[in-house]
């Protein structure tokens, strides 16, 4: 059942010109701002040169880019997760869903699942870009893996926050407000907090740029990893607890 919703979902997402269009302009502007980055980097490398411990192509122009792979996925996530469970809501075919034989977890996880993959998609064809600089020079591949795995677990952490708003709302485009807005809060609570005068561990722990650029500077540690799969794993739950409370109201 899961793989049946994981399939239905990537056909409804491809079929859809959303889809694409998105996926087209995110590499496009991603591509605009590599190629970018690389220029500057080309103009510095006369001053690196005589430099002895001087940045390289990884530090100059993949990481800006992980960064701004990120920036984006805070935008496009919502926009895209904004139909899984209203826009079934919407259509009247969530009540069909549920009475297939398909749970809420099986819905959920299955919606979940389709997402994700289209993320992955996105971040591997962003991801390749830097890595195609291999031909002339000499990127740090651990580090890459490293920011690689990091944008997967912020993009499914999002996407999990989607699919939990999704849940909460009617309409679509209120959906991807609410998960928008809860993207942001969580992006820049802890610069806010600093900027306020307040500072605090925890709310410190609970920002995601926490978290986020261990993985982009190279640095794989459980503390982060857990992070992405607690938030993730709370929100589709929420999610699997709204759908089981509005069945059971019919």
């Amino acid at each position: 059942m899961i793989r049946t919703i994981v399939r239905n979902e990537w056909r409804r997402l491809f079929v859809q010109p959303l889809a694409w269009a998105l996926l087209a302009a995110v590499l496009a502007v991603l591509a605009y701002f590599f190629l970018l980055t690389l220029q500057g980097f080309l103009g510095l490398m006369p001053k690196l040169a005589g430099m002895p411990s001087a940045p390289g192509v990884t530090d100059l122009v993949a990481l800006p880019l992980l960064r701004a792979v990120a920036s984006v996925l805070l935008i496009v996530v919502p926009l895209l997760g904004m139909r899984t469970i209203a826009g079934e809501r919407q259509s009247g075919t969530l009540p069909l869903l549920q009475t297939s034989g398909a749970g809420a977890t099986r819905i959920v996880f299955g919606k979940f699942v389709a997402l994700c993959g289209f993320f992955a998609v996105l971040i591997v064809f962003a991801l390749a870009m830097p890595a195609s600089l291999a031909i002339g020079t000499h990127p740090d591949w651990g580090r890459l893996g490293a920011g690689l795995l990091g944008l997967m677990l912020f993009a499914a952490t999002l996407t999990a926050i989607a699919i939990a708003a999704s849940s909460f709302c009617h309409q679509p485009a209120v959906a991807a407000g609410l998960a928008l807005m809860l993207n942001l809060v969580l992006w820049m609570l802890d610069a806010g907090a600093r900027y306020e005068g307040v500072s605090s561990d925890f709310i410190n722990y609970a920002a995601l740029p926490t978290h986020l650029e261990p993985f982009l500077h190279g640095i794989v540690a459980t503390v982060d990893i857990v992070y992405f799969v607690l938030i993730a794993a709370a929100a589709l739950t929420l999610a699997v607890r709204r759908l089981n409370a509005e069945r059971e109201r019919g």
